[in-house]
């Protein structure tokens, strides 16, 4: 059909290597005005052996290619991102205003410390008021990101022992922890001892007294996600503390879901020993993309001499670079940190204020709970406890009477108009789909998603087979995913259409 062909060539979008034609420039460059340099002189063996195949296309051209990619896009900017556990919310453009102040953008990391005060100070007030919200004695900025904090902090737990005259090696993981702390605790040289939550999705403390005997004495860690990945609050986690630290052990609270609980629950009140934040999910800095993070460690004062070096501080009024810690686990990044993300997150406190952080916190909660009370009659909950800031449902009773499985009714969710909420994790949840709308989304918002998902689960039941088939309305259609991910094509190189197909 007419339409269905010029769609087709609507959405034909060859990359930029194949692009263009030799000659065909964007810029305009002047002539050299230094003496030209023969680089197989100047550096003989480093030189190409063959061109660097750069794509020769004209400014129009490679503006209008990239606009179109972008237009091609999901973000958070123009659609609803329901991504579960990842706690995708609205970055106040305040933030990017107060990033690109002159005097923050482009101060150059070397700068001598009597020169950079105001940006120092800036890092020393964030470090305060991260550890006020969550009890803790102290703040290191410097991990570049959530995974990076989790690496951290458990370097820090391991000096820790060391200095007592200890090596455990086992840190228990409950299943409803987040998934990246088992590589962790592997990057440190623990061994991860998974146990298994209760039946109301939390862990018990009955549950971990007995991993912990099982431990012996080995006990370097308990590593705790709290609220957890299925959405749900730890109520035990004072208990649960009091039974590590009588094994000598410490706790590790993993924060990448503390937008549930600002101003309404601290860690470090309830027994959390150390633990990250995710500035990106919690204050509003950029999310994904493979920009830089920021993952700040929060510790309490035992842990205070093995915080990574240099730190910054203030010394009677004076903000220095402090690099006299002998004890310390050492530089876990280049400089001081992720600059930018601190001024983002720092602006984003700062505008809200203690009741700002509180209403965050009430209103994702609120949220969350309210996609729950209209989804759960066509979508069961995976647990009946009273969740916080996501909704976890599962496709088994779906799955049983119309085949759709959660990774359909995903897919069918973009041809509606919504980015993919989370699928098929957490892993203790069969099929499990996890819907996080954080605080920033409106009311009609929320409804217009309700109204989709049973839409589609309508459709699931009177036509199966368009679900599974989804999404009909995007550029590429349903892709090879399973392919995808065996044989991945991470980079552009000049191949047949027929060999490429699937694996982009």
């Amino acid at each position: 059909m007419p339409g269905d062909a010029a769609k087709g060539l609507q959405f034909k979008e060859s990359p930029i290597f194949e692009r263009g034609s030799p000659g065909r420039s964007g810029a305009s460059l002047t002539e050299l005005d230094v003496p030209a340099v023969d680089l197989k002189q100047a550096l003989p063996g480093l030189e190409r052996k063959s061109p660097a195949c750069l794509p020769e296309v004209s400014e129009p051209e490679a503006i209008r290619h990239f606009v179109r990619l972008s237009q091609w896009n999901f973000s958070i900017d123009t659609q609803f991102y329901p991504l579960g556990s990842c706690t995708m919310k609205h970055n106040p453009k305040v933030n990017e205003w107060a990033a690109r102040l002159d005097g923050f953008a482009n101060l150059h990391p070397l700068t001598p410390p009597h020169l950079a005060q105001g940006a120092l100070e800036l890092m020393v007030r964030l470090q305060a008021l991260l550890a006020e919200i969550v009890g803790m004695d102290g703040v290191s900025l410097q991990p570049a990101a959530g995974a990076q904090g989790e690496l951290t902090g458990l370097m820090m737990i391991r000096a820790y022992h060391r200095s007592q005259g200890r090596s455990p090696r086992k840190v228990l993981i409950p299943d409803s922890a987040h998934g990246t702390n088992p590589a962790s605790c592997a990057l440190n040289g623990f061994e991860a001892v998974p146990f298994a939550s209760g039946p109301q999705g939390i862990v018990e403390p009955e549950t971990l007294a007995r991993a912990l005997e099982g431990a012996g004495g080995d006990v370097a860690a308990l590593m705790m996600t709290n609220p957890n990945t299925i959405g749900l609050y730890e109520s035990a986690m004072p208990k649960l503390a009091q039974l590590v630290h009588e094994k000598g052990g410490q706790v590790y609270g993993d924060g990448a879901n503390m937008n549930a609980v600002l101003g309404r629950a601290r860690p470090g009140d309830a027994g959390v020993d150390v633990m990250q934040y995710n500035l990106h999910k919690t204050f509003t800095t950029p999310h994904g993309g493979g920009g830089p993070g920021s993952g700040p460690v929060a510790f309490k004062r035992h842990l205070d001499a093995f915080q990574p070096a240099p730190v910054v501080r203030n010394a009677d009024g004076t903000f220095i670079i402090d690099h006299d810690r002998p004890h310390t686990v050492g530089r876990v990044r280049s400089f001081l940190g992720n600059f930018g993300m601190m001024v983002r997150a720092y602006t984003y406190i700062r505008e809200l204020g203690a009741e700002g952080l509180h209403s965050v916190s009430d209103l994702a909660v609120l949220n969350a709970n309210y996609i729950a009370a209209l989804l759960r009659d066509v979508l069961p909950l995976a647990y009946d406890t009273p969740m916080l800031h996501e909704a976890v449902f599962t496709d088994k009773a779906l799955e049983a009477k119309t085949g759709v499985k959660t990774l359909d009714l995903a897919k069918r969710l973009i041809d509606y108009g919504f980015h993919s909420p989370t699928v098929y994790f957490p892993l203790v949840v069969r099929g499990a789909l996890m819907v996080e709308p954080t605080e920033t989304e409106t009311k009609q918002t929320i409804d217009s998603f309700v109204a989709a998902v049973k839409a589609i689960v309508k459709e699931a039941e009177e036509s199966p087979e368009l679900v599974k088939g989804a999404p009909h309305l995007t550029r590429l259609g349903r892709l090879d995913e399973a392919r995808a991910a065996r044989k991945p094509r991470l980079r552009w190189s000049p191949v047949s259409e027929d060999s490429n197909s699937g694996s982009t």
